[in-house]
């Protein structure tokens, strides 16, 4: 989906097309990091960004959705926080090269050829004794979990992720499992989970 698509999407729906609360494992890979400059890369509406602002770090997020970055700024307005906004596509947008402390990706899913460089560069975005943290719905989703997208070309595995990292040092890298509720009870979906750090 392209941003116009992204914008009606998000303008299409009077409630928020994600949660509010931080993904699951952006706060367990996070809290224990002292609070210092982050980007949230393909921010969506902003809801990692300003859980991670609320603990005092100075978020920086960025998306192509104009709609979904306004979004994001109001509800950071209602919670109090503050976050820096940018509307750009994170396929060529540079962030500022050893110049975060924490570098997140959340669901970010693009075919790998595209998705590579945007890997590279957001870990060249990390700065010395910086972490790099992305989560997103795991190739063994289609067969052994529920929900995300259904093309195995946007989809990750801990492998396809760690080879585009230089520089940093893979702290942890695997399959985890996300509880998702629905109509019939708990059924769990599969993410890829990668933390890296830059020594």
């Amino acid at each position: 989906m392209d941003s116009a698509q992204w914008d009606a999407r998000y303008a299409g729906s009077p409630d928020l097309v994600w949660t509010a609360q931080p993904n699951r494992f952006v706060v367990e890979a996070t809290t224990p990091l002292p609070p210092g400059r982050a980007l949230d890369l393909a921010a969506g509406e902003g809801r990692n960004a300003i859980w991670l602002a609320g603990r005092g770090w100075q978020v920086t997020a960025v998306d192509f959705s104009a709609v979904a970055v306004e979004r994001g700024r109001e509800l950071a307005r209602r919670g109090g926080v503050d976050v820096t906004w940018q509307v750009a596509d994170v396929t060529t947008y540079q962030p500022e090269a050893d110049g975060y402390d924490l570098v997140l990706i959340a669901y970010l899913h693009l075919p790998a050829p595209v998705l590579a460089p945007v890997l590279r560069r957001a870990a060249g975005a990390v700065r010395p004794g910086g972490t790099f943290v992305l989560v997103g719905h795991d190739l063994a989703n289609l067969t052994g979990g529920t929900g995300g997208p259904q093309d195995p070309a946007v989809l990750h595995t801990p492998e396809s992720v760690t080879a585009h990292l230089p520089g940093l040092r893979v702290a942890r890298a695997g399959t985890v499992r996300r509880p998702v509720q629905t109509d019939g009870g708990s059924i769990d979906a599969l993410d890829t989970l990668v933390v890296a750090n830059r020594p």
